[in-house]
């Protein structure tokens, strides 16, 4: 940055806050950050090239390269992407010690003093928790709002009695607010900078077991969610590993999406984020489920107890003896010996992955029971191992079973189901039948989850083999290779006899030369999951989510208001229910999104079922009241919009017939949850449905905007929508 450069670029009506004498630190610190973060891009794009060409050396070095690679990429692409404007803003400490500037990162000098503090840190904490009542020790704050890598205004705050400084301007237009008016992207906005103090307390909370964060729309629960995962990550050395870590589950497609910027910007890129549809292979292709009461039964956990009967079925003792034939002997296996050889492993293993073992163990006691059969026990072991009939009888006693084709024959083979879950009626059992071959829908995803889990990989057997058959052609190349170093060599005084000691010989065989199993990244076990709109999740598909999280160490967020399929208990009952007992509850109130105007609409319409819903309290004006029209000029409204607006995100909801574009998303109810546009157009809402679901659809789909509302009815029915007869009531 040269020396006539400005990070300021205030708009004329904000000439007064440019004074030398309010900006002038900021300016000299900032273009100290500016020169700072250059020199390091510099030097970490050198860095990463000479990593990369380095060789990628073997076991340890090569992970502990690999990572720091990771590592170092991370830094360079936030650096890249931000620039000066990795500073949030500063506070100024009431003892008159200097000022600390707050970043999405840490960044230190080249003589080690810090220009920025990371925003995670607890030096950082009063710059989002301090209030007029809590000052937390600070004199002043000031956020920065940034535009295309300058500053386009600011915001001071003075706290305590005392006079403030003279670079303190005091004014009364708040950033937060302010921010609020901007208009939205495909990506979601970066609030970081504009964090309150309530949504920081439960950033900051502790992970350890359930806490709920409950709110209703505009309350920020989005916000602090993604802001908690990259705190957490930051805070909590128990999510840095490699495989577990921290799982971040959203409602849909568009939701992660819309979000997928935020936790980079947040100087964090190791989130896995994901569906509760990603979770299970099947999701992908899954339908919604059209029958109510299937869907019903689906829904609840008591279903899965049928895993345990389904599995245990192909886990059955044979009744009758059979005689194996050898050239030796004729060996007799009894039932005893096949239920002594599934008692070597511990109930409830997984299916698939014991079965080598179960293999070994009746191999073992067969040759046990076979006493003196006139052969070495090895070479009796080796020819019961080969007889076909023998591994024929294991292969049908204990098969290797496939999760689809378990639970597509729970539905299609009745008395296989009765039998598994004998609590269904008759009438239950018929309702849950399909032909076989049938598709999948959501509501099958969490018992095939769980049949999965319960029988673990079918491939696993194959794979140990192939892992035993490398290491074994790489321990007899080293062998070779020891060898021909031990004939070469006629020092006496030489070292390398030593390398006939075997465990220095087992030491020369690389792990690397087995394939690697990458498994599936979603399978956990993870150390912490953040679950949002998680009022909408079953009985059943917590237990997906719960199973991949056996710590408990979980951040529920959701609004029971918004629970398309009705939730009439409290948090703390529902979440006990699945196994989440003592939850923490924290509870958002204040809407920082949703317009005055618009809420004075949508609260009824949710409260006409709901009495008791958490309806937030809106804390701004758009100036625009909401707009009520015919279905026939979605178009023309759409059009006139985006004429006038030339920046902004609009949604039509309820329209499946609209083609979205860049700038006008077309979405269904429940696809827009989660998500905010400058204007909202919803199309025949008395479409949406009755009852509770319809109520929240309508609910959620209003409250999506931050500016302005319309309201279509089809031609004739203007004023009979349940819309106004909720306002009326």
């Amino acid at each position: 940055m040269t020396p006539h450069s400005t990070v300021f670029a205030l708009p004329e009506r904000l000439a007064a806050k440019a004074a030398p004498r309010l900006v002038g630190r900021d300016e000299r610190h900032l273009g100290l950050v500016q020169a700072t973060v250059e020199r390091q891009v510099a030097a970490l794009a050198e860095r990463l090239a000479d990593l990369r060409r380095a060789p990628g050396g073997r076991g340890r070095g090569a992970m502990d390269r690999d990572l720091e690679i990771h590592r170092l990429s991370g830094r360079l692409g936030l650096l890249r992407r931000f620039g000066v404007d990795l500073c949030l803003g500063r506070i100024v400490p009431a003892d008159g010690g200097e000022p600390l500037w707050i970043g999405r990162l840490g960044l230190t000098d080249d003589t080690g003093d810090p220009l920025l503090v990371d925003w995670r840190t607890p030096a950082a904490e009063p710059f989002f928790a301090a209030t007029s009542a809590h000052p937390l020790g600070l004199a002043s704050r000031r956020r920065y709002r940034w535009s295309g890598g300058r500053i386009v205004d600011y915001w001071d705050e003075a706290f305590g009695s005392s006079a403030p400084g003279d670079d303190v301007a005091l004014d009364d237009d708040s950033a937060f607010i302010a921010s609020l008016g901007a208009s939205r992207s495909p990506r979601m906005r970066d609030v970081l900078a504009t964090i309150q103090a309530d949504q920081d307390a439960i950033i900051r909370a502790g992970s350890g077991g359930a806490l709920v964060v409950d709110g209703g729309p505009g309350t920020g629960k989005t916000v602090v969610a993604l802001h908690r995962a990259a705190y957490l990550l930051y805070a909590d050395p128990r999510l840095g590993g490699h495989r577990g870590g921290l799982l971040f589950v959203g409602p849909n497609q568009h939701y992660l999406r819309y979000v997928a910027d935020v936790l980079p910007g947040l100087g964090e890129e190791g989130v896995r984020t994901c569906t509760l549809r990603d979770l299970v292979p099947e999701g992908a292709l899954a339908v919604a489920e059209p029958d109510p009461e299937v869907a019903r039964l689906k829904a609840s956990a008591r279903l899965l107890d049928a895993v345990g009967p389904a599995v245990a079925l192909y886990e059955e003792v044979p009744t009758a003896t059979m005689v194996v034939e050898t050239a030796w002997a004729d060996v007799r296996i009894t039932p005893r010996d096949w239920a002594e050889a599934f008692e070597a492993v511990e109930p409830g293993s997984p299916h698939n992955e014991v079965r080598d073992e179960i293999w070994e163990a009746l191999l073992d006691i067969a040759v046990d029971g076979a006493g003196d059969a006139g052969v070495p026990p090895p070479v009796l072991r080796k020819a019961l191992a080969a007889n076909e009939e023998f591994r024929d009888t294991f292969r049908r006693t204990w098969p290797i079973l496939e999760a689809p084709d378990l639970v597509g024959d729970l539905w299609a083979v009745p008395a296989y189901l009765r039998r598994c879950a004998p609590w269904l009626s008759g009438e239950e059992r018929q309702a849950l039948r399909r032909p076989e071959g049938s598709g999948w829908t959501s509501a099958d995803l969490p018992l095939l989850d769980a049949v999965r889990a319960r029988l673990g990989d079918p491939r696993w057997s194959l794979r140990r083999r192939q892992a035993q058959a490398v290491l074994a052609e790489d321990r007899s190349y080293m062998d070779q290779v020891v060898q021909d170093l031990l004939d070469a060599d006629d020092d006496p005084e030489s070292p390398l006899p030593l390398l006939r000691r075997a465990s220095l010989r087992a030491d020369l065989v690389h792990d690397e030369a087995v394939p690697a199993d990458d498994g599936d990244p979603l399978a956990g076990p993870f150390a912490h999951l953040i679950v949002d709109e998680a009022q909408e999740l079953t009985d059943a598909e917590w237990q997906v989510l719960l199973r991949r999280c056996p710590s408990r160490s979980i951040t529920v967020v959701g609004d029971r208001a918004q629970a398309r399929h009705g939730f009439p208990e409290s948090w703390t009952e529902r979440l006990s229910r699945v196994g989440l007992p003592e939850a923490r509850l924290e509870t958002l109130t204040v809407n920082y999104r949703t317009p005055r105007e618009v809420m004075a609409v949508a609260g009824p319409v949710i409260r006409s079922v709901l009495p008791d819903a958490n309806v937030p309290v809106s804390i701004r004006t758009s100036g625009s009241p909401v707009h009520h029209g015919s279905t026939a000029d979605l178009r023309p409204l759409v059009d006139r919009w985006l004429a006038t607006h030339p920046d902004g995100i609009a949604c039509v909801v309820g329209d499946p017939g609209f083609a979205g574009t860049d700038r006008v998303a077309s979405l269904s109810p429940e696809e827009a949850k989660g998500l905010e546009f400058d204007l909202v157009v919803l199309v025949d809402p008395d479409s949406f449905g009755d009852g509770v679901e319809g109520a929240v659809d309508r609910y959620v789909a209003m409250t999506r905007t931050t500016r302005e509302l319309a309201i279509l009815h089809p031609a004739g029915q203007p004023a009979a929508g349940r819309v106004r007869a909720a306002a009326a009531g």
